[in-house]
């Protein structure tokens, strides 16, 4: 699988996720200040499923009808993020292709997935 970690999402989910071996493109590194859209273009272009902590991608994808490789939205609250990284991968590992083609929220104790 191939992650495309927006912005607002933390960078120690980029290294958990690259150091379990996936392929994680950190929009920070090669668009930096993208705008959402451009985020979601760049995801279908490299057939990547996005990273992300910002709601608006809900939006874009069910409410624009943005076509979309996949969104994993993580939704913690700040006494709960040191754990985001082992979340992803534990998600990632159990979930695997599942996660391709749907909307996924992750938070604690709880996982959402539904196809678009």
């Amino acid at each position: 699988m191939r992650f495309l970690a927006d912005e607002s999402c933390g960078f120690a989910v980029v290294r958990a996720l690259r150091s379990a071996g996936f392929d994680v493109v950190a929009v920070a590194e090669v668009v930096p200040r993208a705008l959402d859209e451009a985020v979601i273009e760049l995801a279908v272009l490299e057939d990547r499923i996005v990273l992300t902590e910002d709601k608006d991608f809900g939006q874009l994808v069910y409410g624009s009808g943005r076509p979309s490789s996949g969104v994993i939205l993580l939704r913690f609250p700040g006494r709960a993020r040191s754990s985001i990284p082992e979340a992803v991968l534990r998600v990632v590992n159990e979930q695997g292709a599942r996660l391709a083609g749907a909307f996924t929220i992750v938070q604690p104790g709880r996982l959402r997935i539904r196809r678009l």
